[in-house]
């Protein structure tokens, strides 16, 4: 069995900002795998998808960003779900907008929730999808104000086809291993000409 974790905010105030792309990812590939049910178990949301065989439960947990790591370590525990099967996907400002890449056993840099499942588990020894969300436009702004802030429209309207990669990504990472997934879907943003 696997957790794939997205991380994010709840609520609607938080819904469409860039720390909660996570959970946009989750949501949409709930949703074209017409997940119908979903559950609230260990302060978190939680779905049950089936992948060649392989079970998984993908989770959005409720605790807001920096308490992420009780609830996936809680689903970890209950569902006997080992290390190596734990995929965190999040928002990650210092990689540019459009930028996706996996990676395994790093430290949280300066991301607070995931400081808290490192500190929660024991362990950086997961997989990670991070999902490049870029800095804050002026120097000045603080990086907590801007990924509290919705995309912009121009990124808006590049989120589908990334939204859709990265989870093509996360079957790859489960079916075929972060080899793989890493070779296939580590991308970066076009360069404008």
């Amino acid at each position: 069995m696997w957790l794939i974790a997205g991380l994010g905010n709840p609520g609607p105030k938080y819904a469409e900002t860039r720390h909660n792309v996570g959970f946009m990812v989750l949501d949409h590939w709930a949703q074209i795998r017409r997940i119908q049910s979903e559950k609230d178990e260990f302060k978190a949301k939680t779905a049950r998808l089936k992948l060649r065989g392989d079970d998984a439960i993908i989770a959005k947990p409720l605790t807001y960003m920096n308490l992420s790591g009780g609830p996936i370590q809680q689903i970890m525990s209950f569902y006997k779900i080992p290390m190596t099967n734990l995929l965190i996907v999040h928002d990650e400002v210092d990689l540019p907008f459009g930028t996706l890449k996996f990676q395994q056993n790093r430290g949280p840099g300066g991301h607070n929730g995931l400081k808290d499942i490192n500190e929660k588990l024991g362990s950086q020894n997961y997989g990670r999808l991070k999902f490049g969300v870029g800095r804050p436009p002026h120097p000045k702004m603080e990086v907590a104000d801007y990924v509290l802030q919705k995309f912009d429209d121009q990124e808006i309207s590049e989120l589908p086809p990334l939204i859709d990669k990265a989870i093509e990504g996360l079957e790859c990472y489960i079916n075929e291993g972060y080899s793989k997934a890493a070779t296939k879907f580590n991308i970066k943003p076009q360069k404008e000409l």
